[in-house]
């Protein structure tokens, strides 16, 4: 989205009012009041309201990270460093605007829109991943982003009730979460050496190897679809 965008102007006059009232209507209407924006366009634009700008405001801070891992030198950290940095910048991208990351948590925890955001803490998962460089194309795709997106989402309510200076209990927490993710990838490769144990874990991962990830040139390629070579 671009300045010119009439859904960034929403966004961007709706995010005062957020702290206030939430993703919500009301803040929907004062958007609309305070960027000049044609009401039918911007019903156009955001059919569910506040809760398109909820998500659009998301996606912004996606694009933002993305932007930064591209500019910066991760090369010199060991691999969980990067991983645990880029976290930390995207938490750092909207930290001006903390009360509307828990207004958004509180609105995407609610039935009706659970849905959006678990797609969109994949998203930031998958941004993540493919800043870092990550090639693999069968379930590792899969489960690589399954387990960013617990330890994200973890760190993100911890860093909502964090008080401390410059948030240093919320990094050292973030950093106890990819240790702990870590632990469990050493469990599993001493697992694969047990006799008889082994053997099941890797006839469970050659039939895991069918699994593909999604082919980001089709739209209609799902994630979770099953595809031969």
């Amino acid at each position: 989205m671009t300045a010119s965008d009439p859904k960034t102007a929403l966004l961007t006059a709706a995010l005062p009012h957020v702290a206030f009232d939430g993703w919500t209507e009301t803040t929907f209407r004062a958007a609309i009041e305070d960027s000049e924006i044609d009401p039918t366009v911007a019903r156009a634009i955001c059919p569910r309201g506040a809760v398109d700008l909820a998500v659009a405001f998301h996606k912004q801070g996606d694009a933002e990270l993305a932007r930064r891992m591209r500019s910066e030198d991760l090369e010199a950290m060991r691999y969980r460093d990067r991983v645990a940095q880029a976290v930390r910048w995207r938490l750092e991208i909207v930290d001006d605007h903390k009360e509307a990351v828990r207004r958004g948590t509180t609105l995407f925890a609610l039935p009706q829109y659970a849905g959006d955001g678990a797609k969109l803490i994949w998203c930031t998962t998958d941004v993540i991943w493919d800043g870092l460089g990550d090639s693999s194309r069968d379930y590792n795709w899969y489960t690589k982003r399954a387990t960013l997106s617990g330890v994200y989402t973890a760190t993100v309510l911890f860093w909502l009730g964090d008080e401390s200076l410059d948030h240093q209990e919320t990094w050292a927490f973030l950093d106890r979460r990819i240790k702990n993710v870590m632990q469990i990838e050493k469990v599993k490769s001493q697992a694969r050496k047990t006799p008889g144990l082994g053997q099941m874990i890797g006839l469970g991962e050659r039939m895991a190897s069918f699994i593909r990830a999604p082919n980001r040139d089709a739209a209609a390629d799902l994630p979770g679809q099953w595809r031969g070579e």
